[in-house]
Parts: C-alpha cells; structure tokens; sequence
C-alpha cells in the first residue's frame, strides 16, 4: 500500500464515522500570537477548545501539514541524524467538539490499524495517564477498562504526567492522553526482550504511531486545573511513521514518501544513500527539508531575514549546506527536487502544484545567493586561520565559530570539519556559551506575561458589526492584562464591536470605548485565532454595564480607501503583466498600501505607468462596491472570486468585487461603497523584497494629492535655482557633466600628493631590528586613500612596518602594515597594535595581522601615536 492510499483511508474510515473532512490549514500561522507554525493537527481547531467559536461540524478529519521548528517542539537539530525526525509532516487526526468521548475514540483507532491497516496485534502497547499527585489526579482508569476489552493487561501500560498528559500550552485545554506504540524489531530481538520494556525509551525501533487526547481540563496561569464544560477528542498520528509501519521499513525515509527524492539526489550528487553515515545524515537532511521549505513558500511565507521568514531561511541553509559539505553538490540543486515533490503531493495539497515555477524559482535564487554568502564566509575562516597560525594558536574561539555561524551560516561541524583539516580545533564549549546568550538575548527581548482571561459577563460570543457600523453599544464579556518590560496594557473582549481585527494585511482599528463617567482608548484590534481582542490603556474603572464604542472614522476612511485600491491594483497588474502575478503580502493602513507579488523582473516605467493608468480609470468610473457575505467556498470560485493560497477559508465567505469581469476576490476587510470614494491613486515605489517577489507602494486620496504636490514644489524649486532655463533636464545634465570632471580633476592632484607623500615617507624610513620603519603624520583627503598608500609602500618596499597617523577632514584615523615575513617571523601584528594605539586618539579599530586601521575622536592624539608606536616595536624585540 502506497502512502497515498493510507492517507485516502484514514479519511474515509472516519468519515464513514460521520467525520466532515476539513482541508489543511497553512502550515504558517497568522492570527496566533502563540505559534509562528503549525505544529499540530489542533491548532486549526484552537477556538473549539477554547470556547471561543461553535464548530460547524462536531466530528472532524484531516491530514494536516506541521512544522516544528520553533518553540517547545523543536526538532531541527535531530532530523537527519535518526530516521524518525522530521521538520514537516503530515498529521492525520480526528476531533469530536464535545459529541464523543474515550470509548469511541479507543474503539475506532484500534479498529482502523486492526482491521483497516492490519497491524499485528502482538506487536502494539498502549499507555494510559498514571495519574499526577501534585495536579491531584488520579489514574485514568476508564482508559484502562475500555483498553481492557480490547487488549491483554501485559499490553496496558501506564506512562508519566510527561507522556500522557497532553497540553495546549502554560495555559489553556489539556487532558489525558493514550498512546498507542508499536514493536518493529527483529523477532529474535523482541524475544531476548520485551517490547513493553522499550515504550517511551526512544528505541528507534519501538515508535509511538497515534496519541488519543481527551481534553476535559483548562489549565490556569497559577497551574490550577479546572473541568471544560464540555469534553473533546484530539487525535495525532504521523503519516510518515504509520507509512513506515505499514510498508514495513526500517526508517522512515525508506518509504515512499522519501525514497523517490533520495534516488533524486543520488543522481544529483552521484553518492549513493548508505555510502557513509555522514553522507547518509546529508541526504536524509535535504529530502526532509525541501518539503518544509516548499510547502511554506506555497503557504505565503518566503524566506527573509527576520520571524518565520528567518526560520525558513535557515532551513534551506541547513539542507544547502549539508549538500555542499557532504554530497559535494557546489552549485544549486534544491530547486531541481521541486517538480518530484510537486508530482508527489500535487495532488493532495494543490496549493504546491499550482505554484511550482514559482517555489523553483524562489528557492534557486535563495541557493546562490547563500551560495555566494558561503564563498566569503571560507575566505574569511581562511583569514582567522592565518592569523591563528601567525601567532601560533590552534584553537578558533567559540566567539568567531559563532559569528561565522551567525552571519555567514557556517555550522559548528562545518567550521570544525575545516579546521582539522588545517591542523586546528574549535572552542565548542565557547560556541554553545555564545549560541545560549543569544537564544537568552531573543527570549529577554520576546518575553511578556499574559494573564488569565476574568470572564465579566455570561455571554460567551462576540460579533462583528463593523462592515455596517462605526459604533455600537456593547458589553465587556472577558479581559486580561498583558505585562510586558516596558509597559503594562489590558485586552478586552466585547459582546459586538464595530472595531475590525488586524487580517489580511489590513491594520486594526482604533478609537474609543466610553460610558459616560469615563472614556479609555482602543490602542488596537487584533485577531487571535477568530477571537476579536482589543487592547486598550487601561481597564474600566467599571467593567460592568454597557459601553458606547467608537471607531476612529477619518482613519478607518483612509484605510479602506487603500485596501480597495489594493484589490483594483491587482487586478491591474494582472492583466498588465500576466495571470502568474499573486499576492504574497500586503500592508494596508490609513496612510499608505504596500503590495508584493510574484513576479521575477523589474517593472518597466511604461509597465508603471499602464497598471497606475489602469487603476485610476477604474477610480473614474465609480465602479459601485459588490458585496456578497456567507456565500458558499465552492460557489465563490465557480464566480471566479481570487482567493490567496496560504490563507484559512471556512465553508462560508466573503465576496468583494467591483466590477466582476475586472476585480472579484474573497475578501474579510473593509472596502469603499464605490471606487470613486478613493479619489486618486499613486505608486511611490517598486522594488524587489525577495527572489521572485516584487514589492510596489503606493498613497491615494489625499496622501496622493500631498505626493504629487510635494513633487511638484521640489519641480518648481530646481527651475528656479536654475533660473527657470528652457531645458530644465539638459542644465541638470550640464551640471553633472561639470561636477564630473571637476572631481576627476581633484582626484589627479590628490593622486599626485598622495605620491608626494609616499616618496616622502619612503625617504624617512629608518631602519630597526632588520626592517624598515615607517612613522609618518600625514593628511589624506579620505580613507581609501590611506588604504592605498599603505599598501603601495608595503609592495614598494623590502620587511617593512609603516605606521600612518592620518588627518582626514578634521578626523583621526591610523593604518598599520606589517609585511607579511615579518608577520610570520617575528610575530608582529598588526591587528593587535592597532587597538592600543587608538587608545590615544579615544577610538577603537581592528584587522588582520599584516594590515589593520581604526578611527577616534580626538586628532590631538596623533602624534601620541607613532610615539607609542615606535615604544611598542622597541620592546616587542627585548
């Protein structure tokens, strides 16, 4: 059976057990301010736990797409060195929202391996929660009995709060849990001993494969626990172990949801998988990590430089670097697995089908540019080498191991691995101390406390009016306080509010809650999960009784103006550069939007100008807002309605267009009643953000009409400085062309000064300890020249030492260079000699031990400095 097949009847068992199948959520999450991913098969299903939202259905199924790489369920580190680690995976579940409980979940979970997948009875164990003293529970014994009827005593056993005590988080829904472990060993071996022996020991061989959660709790900020109103059924199993289980492999990339990239990569590499440990940790690596890195492209998230952008970026640097390390693969090949696994999971998961040119392209252009970072990241270990050696060290700080790791993405082994080659070791202790004070740094600076939610009212639902309204009157149902180091603030829950949650892209209102005796400010509106959270300064001095609560108009006004040119402005380059354009991020807020899409080169100033030209026609024509609300998923498409991949759509949506045949999307923000409310429209920039994403800003209304007088002034002011000359491009022209060649004229004559001063300097050598030595104050028009100079006497002369106190433009600067004989003969260096004379002119500076410079703040300190330097030199020989 192949892995497709399993997937297919785990769904259709459970939906033959009146399951609705729910798609995948995107594995990059967006409305938690809890996860960065998803990282299980819940996390979709938080607001059902929580009480926050009523599902649609109350028995649900799915494969869903998990990340971990982040937080508490970090595996990064592991994948690739055992067989069962990955960073993306597919987790198959089902949910009961408060309908069935333990006995069903029990009975059809060992019904679907028994009878469905034919799993060999004598080779599974369960575990059941043991019970906890200091929460107060007891053993789970209705899963014990229920168990009971199912399988032998010998095969129940009882696991540790730790195993079986699943929880959401520090807070929130937890529960008992029962997993379900199976023994793929030898029979030889399970006969010299037991598997019930090796349950949750992490034998590689002995794997949990399903954990049953019944979540009947809510844990408190003050560890408390305190019964759910209602009890609910979370499952987990990973498709990837039970693929493996059933195909009877011994690892998990030996099925076929690995096998075909591995061949791939063999081809590639011309290494074969089980060649060496160290190639075969390489392989596994790479055709774990394209998968995370392709499906979180296809989700929306690109890789960058900071938050979940960065975590993706890190993985295809890992998977870059074990390629380029240990499968000798120099040159991109990431992006070449792109059409397998498209091929593979296209068929499941359309949203990577559909954007295969697209994830290839990002992901080859994100391979050379690392590529390049590599190439400097090896010349300068080969510049820290040098200088270990000139000083005859042997050992690379954990500091710089850690530097090379962090700006260049050198890992530990791979800086290691260079250095035994070069006859040096790491600190490795100093590295890890260095990587511990940065990951402290990232937690100091992330740290917040949040309270617990106090419930004010019985009223548990809240409801959005603000597509209609501007305000309302409503009740507080629930607050917290969220503390963090620099200020304390409170978030609010209300019975109906007019204030819009960030989403989208589209910024949070704000404005005010009042009632009567006191008024406080709505500072934001945010999303978490589907529960609207407004944060205010402070907490009423009354949370009881109603509140009028007001947006701030003019601002909401503005914000829709833009968000509503967002939608136009799509359309528009849709049609202007092709139907490959997407949407992969936008910002809209009351002064500006901010557009990215794919698209892989520069936008013309003719291309510009037919997408602004294109807009603003639609602003003219007033097209008339269409809306339609709670319109069906399958109906909106069948309209046509554009829907972004990455984002969560329910059974029911929201339909913006104007004008169907030129813009229809699904859409949750806020839109004018017609486009002419939008006044004008103006793009201010396009730029690149990334490989194959273009970025455009642009104003409207009134930001634009500012925009376009603005520049008219700067147009007015540069013909009057030219005193309004008929050609007002070509005096421009004319004055760069004299600017030009007046520099080019300075420059011959500072060159010829600064060859005064070399033949000068050269004159004044004397000699000591059987070298020449340099000592000259001088004045330099700019740095590049004292860089110059300092090289030309170094390759002009014999063994030299030149130390150059230089004026430039009123601002001390030092150079010193030391040939490089004498670097490695007397041990001199540069690097070190430096930073003790710039002491005298209260600055610092650095380098390499044959060339290093440094800057000050004090120019009275320069003749100090060859004074000091000729004293260093002196005893440096005693």
């Amino acid at each position: 059976m192949n892995s497709k097949q399993i997937r297919s009847q785990f769904i259709e068992f459970f939906q033959s057990k009146k399951h609705q199948f729910v798609p995948s959520s995107p594995i990059v999450v967006k409305n938690d301010p809890t996860l960065m991913f998803t990282n299980a098969g819940m996390n979709q299903f938080k607001d059902f736990f929580l009480g926050n939202d009523i599902p649609a259905h109350l028995r649900v199924t799915n494969s869903q797409k998990c990340l971990r790489v982040s937080g508490k369920h970090n595996d990064l580190e592991e994948v690739g060195v055992d067989t069962y680690h990955h960073t993306m995976f597919e987790m198959l579940g089902n949910w009961s929202f408060g309908d069935y409980f333990k006995k069903e979940a029990i009975h059809w979970a060992w019904e679907l391996l028994t009878d469905v997948y034919h799993l060999p009875v004598e080779r599974m164990y369960v575990t059941i929660f043991g019970g906890d003293s200091e929460d107060g529970l007891a053993e789970d014994k209705e899963a014990f009995s229920i168990w009971e009827s199912l399988v032998t005593k010998e095969k129940i056993l009882y696991g540790s709060k730790k195993d079986n005590f699943w929880e959401m988080g520090e807070t929130g829904p937890c529960g008992p849990c029962s997993e379900i472990h199976i023994d793929m060993r030898e029979q030889e071996e399970i006969d010299k001993l037991p598997g019930r022996e090796l349950v949750n020991a992490d034998h590689p061989q002995v794997i949990e494969i399903w954990n049953l959660v019944f979540i009947q709790f809510n844990r408190f900020s003050d560890k408390r626990l305190q019964e759910l109103p209602a009890r609910h059924v979370d499952t987990g199993m990973g498709l990837e172990r039970l693929v493996r289980v059933i195909q009877n492999k011994k690892s998990n990339y030996d099925t076929d949801l690995f096998a075909p990239f591995i061949s791939k990569i063999e081809t590639l590499s011309g290494i074969s998988y089980g060649y060496s440990e160290k190639t075969d940790i390489a392989f596994r690596v790479v055709v774990d990590h394209i998968r995370a890195i392709s499906f979180s492209i296809a989700d929306g998230q690109l890789p960058s430089n900071n938050k979940a952008g960065y975590v993706i970026r890190r993985i295809l640097r890992r998977a870059l670097r074990y390629g380029y390390t240990f499968l000798d693969l120099k040159s991109p090949f990431l992006y070449q697995l792109v059409p397998l696994l498209s091929a593979h999971f296209g068929e499941f998961f359309p949203e990577v089908k559909a954007q295969e040119d697209f994830i290839g392209k990002v992901i080859q252009e994100e391979e050379m540019a690392f590529l390049r970072t590599l190439d400097k990241g090896l010349k300068n270990l080969e510049g820290i080498q040098d200088a270990l050696k000139a000083r005859n060290e042997a050992v690379i700080p954990g500091q710089i191991a850690f530097e090379l790791y962090d700006t260049y993405g050198f890992p530990l082994d791979l800086t290691s691995l260079i250095a035994r080659e070069n006859g040096l070791s790491v600190d490795e202790k100093g590295f890890m101390e260095s990587m511990e004070e940065q990951k402290e740094r990232s937690r100091s600076a992330a740290s917040s406390e949040t309270g617990d939610w106090v419930q004010v009212s019985e009223e548990d639902t809240s409801k959005f009016v603000g597509y209609d309204l501007l305000s309302t009157q409503a009740k507080i149902i629930k607050f917290r306080r969220i503390k963090d180091k620099k200020k304390s603030s409170f978030q609010l829950v209300l019975t109906e509010t007019p204030f819009y949650a960030e989403s989208g892209g589209q910024v949070g209102d704000t404005g005010t809650l009042s009632n009567g005796n006191e008024t406080i400010r709505v500072l934001d509106t945010k999303k978490e999960n589907d529960l609207i959270v407004h944060q205010v300064d402070r907490l009423p001095e009354f949370t009881k009784g109603e509140f009028f609560c007001e947006v701030d108009a003019e601002k909401r006004k503005r914000t829709r103006n833009n968000h509503s040119a967002t939608h136009l402005l799509q359309s528009a380059l849709k049609q202007v550069l092709g139907e490959h354009v997407q949407q992969k991020g936008s910002l809209v807020n009351e002064k500006l939007l901010r557009f990215d899409f794919s698209h892989f080169a520069r936008l013309s100033v003719e291309e510009l100008d037919q997408v602004e030209c294109l807009v603003n026609e639609k602003i003219r024509e007033n097209i008339p807002l269409d809306e339609r609300r709670n319109v069906p998923i399958s109906e909106a498409k069948a309209m046509g309605a554009t829907a972004l991949f990455g984002e969560k759509y329910g059974d029911q949506v929201r339909v913006i267009a104007f004008d169907p045949t030129f813009s229809i999307e699904l859409c949750g923000g806020t839109h004018v009643g017609a486009t002419g409310e939008i006044g004008y429209f103006k793009i201010v920039s396009e730029t690149s953000i990334s490989s194959g994403v273009r970025r455009i800003e642009a104003v409207t209304g009134k930001m634009a009409e500012g925009y376009v007088n603005r520049k008219l002034q700067l147009l007015q002011d540069a013909q009057e400085i030219l005193k309004f000359p008929k050609d007002l491009l070509g005096s421009i022209q004319q004055l760069i062309d004299e600017r030009s060649s007046l520099r080019k004229e300075i420059e011959g004559l500072q060159l010829k000064e600064t060859e005064q001063i070399k033949e000068s300097l050269k004159n004044q050598a004397k000699s000591l300890n059987g070298y020449e030595l340099i000592l000259g104050l001088i004045k330099l028009p700019h740095s590049d020249a004292l860089k110059k100079l300092s090289f030309e006497l170094k390759n002009e002369m014999g063994a030299l030492v030149a130390v150059l106190a230089a004026d430039i433009g009123g601002k001390p600067q030092i150079a010193v260079v030391i040939s490089d004989g004498l670097v490695r003969e007397k041990g001199l260096d540069a690097g070190q000699m430096v930073k003790t004379l710039a002491r005298e002119i209260k600055g610092g500076g650095g380098g390499q031990p044959f060339f290093a410079t440094a800057g000050g703040k004090d120019s009275s300190g320069l003749p100090e400095v060859l004074t000091k330097a000729e004293a260093l030199l002196q005893l440096a020989e005693k």
